[in-house]
């Protein structure tokens, strides 16, 4: 499986951009081909999807495009076709907030998403597509947050109050911090 690939964008056209590294080629289909610059370094996200008679690399510009996309794609009746179309037209974040906020209406202005494909999206991933934050954490941070797990706080509630510790501090420290703005 490959994570990334950063090379030089040397073709772009309505569907897909070829990104050169180390004199190989490699075909990727993306969702917005012309949101890269021809001739530029550039790093694009990948995913790779084998079937019985191919191999297609899909990309992106961002982490959580890619990470929508694959989402999007667990969703009985949605491919990587009518995934890309929807990253084409939306952005991640509005695409994000009308699955979240059930607009059934909003997902169906996407090529290919009717009334039933729409509300398959939001019965599948309301309320669970949540990006991780890949900023380095500490290890102390890391067992802050095995700590609270441990002590039954759900991942939402921990992802919004790690961000507000101090990471210089000991580990039980921040434990009791972490506990005192839970308590709040």
């Amino acid at each position: 499986m490959y994570n990334y690939i950063k090379g030089l964008i040397t073709e772009i056209s309505p569907k897909y951009i070829t990104v050169e590294n180390n004199g190989i080629g490699f075909k990727v289909i993306t969702p917005n081909p012309y949101s890269f610059v021809l001739h530029s370094e550039s790093t694009v996200y990948l995913f790779q999807k084998v079937s019985d008679d191919n191999i297609s690399l899909y990309g992106f510009k961002t982490e959580k495009a890619k990470e929508l996309f694959i989402r999007l794609i667990t969703v009985n009746g949605i491919g990587p076709k009518s995934a890309s179309a929807i990253l084409a037209s939306g952005t991640v974040e509005s695409i994000t907030k009308a699955i979240d906020d059930g607009d059934a209406k909003y997902l169906q202005k996407f090529p290919g998403i009717g009334p039933k494909a729409s509300q398959q999206i939001i019965l599948d991933l309301k309320g669970k597509i949540e990006f991780e934050d890949k900023a380095i954490r500490t290890v102390n941070m890391i067992d802050v947050e095995e700590a609270l797990k441990a002590l039954g706080y759900k991942a939402k509630e921990i992802k919004k109050i790690l961000p507000k510790l101090d990471p210089d501090k000991k580990t039980n420290e921040l434990i009791k911090d972490a506990l005192a703005m839970m308590l709040r």
